[in-house]
């Protein structure tokens, strides 16, 4: 007879779950570092396409030096970080201040006081350049106009008169794409595509990979027919 004792039943090694969880944790990691890298990039290309600043860093993310009537600062964080927010929210900010944040409104809400009135949702959307730009429709010319960090691109009709128009700014490998309109004369002719297009190519040559801009609902469905991806929510929040 075997003296030994018969073997214990062991429990399996869920090697399959742990190599899930690891990778699951290492995803999210990597988005929230994405996340921060196009925020940053946006805060600082948002700055130089409006010509204001500085952008001077603040626990949890960056502050901008707007100095308009109504828009006195931002604050722009790539999270809801409650210390953060709290800090901000009891500091003697001015009214007219903005808080911009890339979390669901009411995460943010929940470390704002009253003084706090939510403003229109974006969103944060980010694209990898390319080169390739549409032939502009008949009676319609682009023109760039560089001048520093920022690029202007105007659409002109045969008359000269401005059709659409944007701009793209920023140093980094990520610039951002702001205050693309097509005047109403003139929608629906693909301007706005053209505009997108030419800037992209534009700022590749001066080494660009990647674009980030801050959509509304109206310009979302734009940049999403052009190949741009929804990264999250951008929520804001003005000092009454």
């Amino acid at each position: 007879m075997d003296p030994r004792p018969p073997p214990r039943n062991r429990p399996a090694r869920r090697v399959g779950a742990s190599v899930t969880a690891v990778v699951g944790t290492a995803t999210r990691a990597y988005n929230r570092a994405m996340i921060e890298s196009w925020v940053s990039d946006w805060a600082h290309g948002w700055a130089a396409s409006r010509g204001v600043g500085p952008v001077t860093p603040v626990p949890g993310g960056q502050r901008i030096e707007v100095g308009l009537s109504g828009h006195v600062a931002r604050y722009v964080l790539p999270a809801a970080d409650p210390a953060a927010l709290r800090a901000i929210d009891t500091s003697p900010v001015e009214p007219g201040t903005w808080v911009k944040v890339s979390a669901p409104a009411a995460e943010v809400r929940a470390s704002l006081g009253p003084r706090w009135a939510e403003a229109e949702l974006c969103h944060l959307m980010s694209t990898t350049l390319t080169a390739d730009v549409p032939p502009a429709p008949a009676g319609y010319r682009v023109h760039l106009e560089p001048a520093g960090a920022v690029t202007v691109a105007r659409v002109l009709d045969a008359s000269g008169e401005l059709a659409a128009s944007g701009q793209v700014a920023g140093t980094r490998r990520n610039v951002v794409f702001d205050q693309i309109v097509t005047e109403p004369a003139h929608q629906r002719r693909g301007l706005g595509s053209l505009v997108m297009a030419s800037l992209a190519r534009h700022a590749m040559e001066r080494g660009a990979v990647g674009g980030v801009l801050g959509a509304t609902g109206d310009g979302r469905a734009l940049y999403l027919r052009l190949g741009w991806r929804v990264r999250a929510p951008l929520c804001a929040f003005v000092r009454a």
